[in-house]
């Protein structure tokens, strides 16, 4: 699956994201490195920080099924362009640091950035 593909499938999913309080409704599609596709939207919560944003949705259901290896990760929102949060940076990071991120404004306008590069100081216990 190309990049634009991989965007197009976080575009999709954007409609099952359950944002009822910031109406910000996000998708992200998670790449494996065996060509596995997981995909993952926001859920939001009247207690604001046990929302979970839509790259952890989509690590977690990844890393539920063995998954550990994966190339990028596609996000796509209703309010335009996104990059991920602090949080899912960092929760991205976990599993490599040549991650690569698509974000962009549409299909046609994607930009492709790695993990490493928006998280300089990330870091593993390991």
């Amino acid at each position: 699956m190309d990049y634009r593909e991989l965007y197009k499938t976080a575009q999709q999913i954007i409609q099952n994201a359950y944002a009822p309080y910031s109406n910000f409704k996000v998708g992200a599609a998670l790449l494996t490195k065996s060509g596995e596709v997981f995909t993952g939207v926001n859920v939001e919560n009247s207690a604001y920080g046990a929302t979970i944003c839509a790259e952890q949705t989509a690590l977690v259901k990844a890393a539920s099924e063995g998954y550990r290896e994966f190339d990028a990760i596609a996000v796509a929102s209703s309010g335009g362009e996104v990059s991920p949060c602090g949080i899912c940076r960092q929760f991205l990071f976990e599993f490599g640091d040549d991650i690569k991120v698509i974000t962009g404004e549409d299909e046609d306008h994607i930009k492709v950035t790695q993990i490493k590069d928006l998280l300089p100081n990330g870091f593993r216990l390991k």
